[in-house]
């Protein structure tokens, strides 16, 4: 399912893929963030995504107007990861309220590993 407005020109629809990189993006540029993470991890370790892959760390899901997102992330060993989780909501809900208008609900982040820097 994508998200769609209607207004007196037409219609826009903008796919949950799209959501998903640029809520991926905006993430990237927070301090303490080695990386995005795919939702499976197995034998404990996490596979740190190429820049093209982001959006395979984030789980878009829409329900009339709502919005929701679910980030897993990898972070920085040494960081302060309640800070990190934190920055990354307020950066990824500001950017995709400010660059496609929607509103977002609910944004859950899942702290799949700690690593050293970008150390993979």
């Amino acid at each position: 399912m994508e998200k769609e407005w209607t207004n007196e020109l037409g219609k826009i629809t903008i796919a949950r893929e799209v959501i998903s990189k640029i809520a991926g993006l905006a993430a990237m540029e927070c301090y303490g963030l080695v990386g995005m993470s795919s939702r499976n991890v197995q034998d404990g370790l996490a596979d740190l995504l190429g820049w093209d892959n982001l959006s395979k760390g984030v789980a878009v899901d829409i329900e009339d107007d709502k919005v929701s997102l679910e980030l897993n992330i990898i972070v920085e060993y040494g960081t302060n990861i309640h800070e990190v989780a934190h920055n990354i909501m307020e950066r990824v809900k500001y950017t995709l309220e400010d660059k496609i208008g929607i509103n977002v609900e609910k944004i859950d982040i899942n702290v799949q590993e700690v690593r050293v820097g970008n150390a993979g």
